[in-house]
């Protein structure tokens, strides 16, 4: 009988001891797999979910750029003190930007993005500033501005097929840091105490057509069908300080991603 049960205990700790090995193998494949993951991004079809090979990734702020691998993965090995716009460019999607920060950056990302679509239209997928360059630290997103103003205003020109019954137009400010507008100040988007700017303006032939009063990705700007014609020009002028009498302050901002698009009129709201 102690024989019996002396067996017993050995074979019931041979077990315990291979299951204590075969969980300790699951644990720290987990560890190893997440470890992978941080260190890792990928750039994808927004629609297929399939890997996008030779997408080119920057953050023209910091100088910084990169390309997808096989699998569309790509490394983000640099520093980000404030928010920056991040740009991915491919052949044949369109141009996709995202703020991001440091919290952001420190986590894996999974961008998609959208092939590009009959009457897309891209105006401008760098990085633009806008401003005089004369702005305090406490300026929305200040440090990460880098690249010189080219003026107080941006301004292109573009063609475009004539809209259908069905369709409707739209442009699109893929990326927009800086604003310090009142609206922007509200949502603590700066760090400035008392003073605001007006709205940056944009213009489509002559015409405004909106505003911008906060920074973000991706606003969309509806375009009266009668003013789209076979020849366009689109402006944007940047705002300015509202306090500042004693001579014009202009609001340092960048802008990137400008794109015109068409849109099904039936989905237009929803898009």
């Amino acid at each position: 009988m102690f024989k019996k049960a002396k067996f017993f205990i050995i074979i019931c700790s041979i077990i315990f001891f291979c299951n204590q090995i075969a969980f300790c193998d699951v644990i720290t494949g987990q560890v190893n797999q997440n470890e992978t993951l941080k260190k890792k991004n990928k750039v994808v079809d927004s629609y297929t979910q399939k890997p996008v090979t030779g997408a080119a990734i920057s953050i023209p702020s910091i100088g910084y750029r990169t390309t997808s691998d096989s699998e569309g993965k790509f490394e983000l090995n640099t520093q980000i003190n404030d928010k920056a716009i991040l740009s991915v460019q491919k052949e044949g999607y369109r141009p996709f930007s995202l703020t991001i920060d440091e919290n952001i950056a420190s986590k894996p990302l999974k961008l998609g993005i959208e092939k590009s679509k009959m009457g897309d239209v891209t105006i401008e997928s760098d990085v633009c500033h806008l401003g005089d360059d004369v702005y305090s630290e406490t300026s929305a997103n200040s440090t990460e501005f880098k690249g010189k103003s080219v003026g107080t205003y941006f301004s292109k020109t573009f063609k475009t097929k004539p809209l259908r019954p069905n369709e409707e137009a739209v442009i699109i400010i893929g990326s927009v840091i800086g604003l310090d507008t009142k609206m922007a100040k509200e949502l603590g988007q700066n760090q400035i105490a008392y003073v605001y700017s007006s709205p940056a303006e944009i213009f489509f032939n002559g015409n405004k057509v909106g505003e911008l009063n906060i920074n973000g990705d991706n606003q969309e700007i509806a375009i009266p069908r009668q003013l789209v014609r076979d020849s366009n020009e689109l402006t944007i002028k940047t705002g300015r300080n509202l306090f500042q009498h004693a001579y014009v302050d202009y609001d340092d901002i960048e802008i990137a991603g400008l794109r015109f698009e068409i849109k099904d009129k039936n989905t237009f709201a929803y898009n």
